[in-house]
């Protein structure tokens, strides 16, 4: 973004061989609210310094915040769609919502830096928090998720990524920031391997091999691409995936890590309601017959220049 003074941080960056997504909770207390202000400054030099180390390793690393934490550690004013994740559907369909303070999304092309910079970050924390959730993700050959598919195919790039992500004027004291929503899905990869490629395929709404969107004859309308596409006065309404495949095979588990950014939080929510309630209601992304989301968290990510501000704040 050359021409625009506030610089994010690295929410479009391309997409690494390796991630680490780290979700945690605050520890109560005025001591360890006042640890975690001081280590918004510290974040960007520590990228700097395990990132010299490999030149070409692409590191970098979001963090964000979600609507108690930020009250808690920096109290007004408030980003104006930060809420508390919003759930969807019912029963075994259901979008849960799972609590979640702090979000660190460390991308690399090599996971031994991930896992340094995450061994840093964490260590500089230390008691003030409590990891609730970490999973190690990994590139899958060509781009590909758990189920087999190639992802992120629609992702905006360059200038569009910057108009989808990043706050502008409508909210201008967090120009510059960007909202995220993140959610960990196991799937049952016994039940999905048992369908056909072309069962497979019209549940997704695109080729397995080719990766090219079926035509709109064919595609069902409860197709995960078909559901997750959103248009506004005629245009479609995009935002940034990073997903990354995880599992243990000799525990059975096998999942994607969704992370999505957008300037609001408003057309990922819309997209979750499509999956899980359906579009009309009970017209369902037939996904989710597979796949089964465990966790669900908003964050705010502020921009570079205010993450490093935030150690100043005392609400």
């Amino acid at each position: 973004m050359p021409n625009d003074p506030i610089e994010p941080q690295a929410v479009y960056q391309p997409i690494t061989r390796s991630a680490i997504f780290i979700v945690a909770t605050l520890t109560p207390g005025a001591e360890h609210a006042a640890t975690v202000r001081a280590w918004c400054a510290d974040v960007a030099a520590l990228v700097r310094s395990v990132g010299k180390r490999v030149p070409g390793g692409n590191l970098s690393c979001v963090c964000g915040f979600g609507t108690d934490a930020w009250d808690t550690l920096f109290g007004g004013p408030h980003p104006a769609s930060l809420h508390a994740f919003r759930e969807f559907g019912a029963g075994d369909r259901r979008a849960v919502a799972t609590r979640g303070d702090l979000l660190l999304h460390i991308r690399a092309e090599h996971m031994d830096l991930c896992f340094e910079l995450a061994t840093q970050l964490i260590g500089r924390l230390g008691a003030a928090v409590t990891v609730v959730d970490e999973v190690h993700g990994f590139r899958y050959f060509d781009m590909r998720s758990m189920v087999g598919f190639v992802d992120g195919t629609e992702n905006p790039v360059d200038r569009e990524a910057v108009d989808f992500t990043i706050i502008g004027d409508e909210d201008l004291s967090f120009a510059g920031g960007s909202y995220v929503i993140v959610q960990k899905y196991l799937h049952d990869m016994t039940g999905w391997n048992e369908l056909s490629v072309e069962a497979q395929e019209r549940i997704i709404g695109r080729t397995k091999l080719s990766d090219i969107e079926l035509d709109e004859s064919i595609k069902p309308t409860c197709s995960h691409s078909s559901l997750t596409t959103l248009e506004e006065d005629g245009k479609e309404v995009k935002i940034l995936r990073d997903n990354m495949p995880f599992g243990s095979p000799g525990k059975g588990e096998f999942g994607t890590y969704f992370i999505g950014y957008a300037r609001s939080p408003a057309p990922i929510e819309q997209m979750l309601e499509n999956m899980f309630v359906g579009r009309p209601p009970g017209n369902y992304d037939r996904l989710l017959d597979y796949s089964k989301a465990v966790t669900g968290s908003l964050f705010f990510v502020p921009s570079q220049a205010l993450l490093e501000a935030l150690a100043e704040r005392n609400p």
